[in-house]
């Protein structure tokens, strides 16, 4: 539920608290894939579709796109919904690239890598 502390002077939701929650998610869907701590290196090609109001629902969907070795990108989508109708719609979606890393943060591969790529896992 968006909130009026989470909304910008227009009534919508300031961008900066979409990007965080979609980062989230993206880091909850990769740790789920990876089994594995993960850090993000970059979110690309972030689109703001349609704004969202004061008083809809989110829904964050992610899901990994893409594996490397040691990375993995997730594409997020950002959906509002408005309770009283049940109308859906794509607000916002990016892709985030997150790196598995040891204890001391330095880069390893995904462990969960092959079943990754072949779809056994899901985020």
């Amino acid at each position: 539920m968006i909130f009026p502390e989470q909304a910008n002077h227009y009534g919508t939701l300031f961008g900066g608290t979409a990007l965080s929650l979609m980062g989230k998610a993206a880091f909850i869907t990769a740790s789920r894939a990876a089994r594995h701590a993960v850090v993000m290196a970059s979110s690309e090609r972030i689109t703001f579709h349609t704004p969202v109001m004061v008083g809809q629902l989110v829904d964050l969907v992610g899901r990994v796109d893409t594996v490397g070795k040691r990375s993995m990108t997730v594409h997020v989508s950002l959906v509002a919904e408005t309770l009283a109708s049940g109308e859906r719609r794509l607000a916002a979606e990016g892709w985030f690239v997150l790196v598995a890393v040891d204890g001391h943060g330095r880069p390893v591969p995904v462990p969960a890598f092959q079943d990754i790529q072949h779809g056994t896992q899901q985020g």
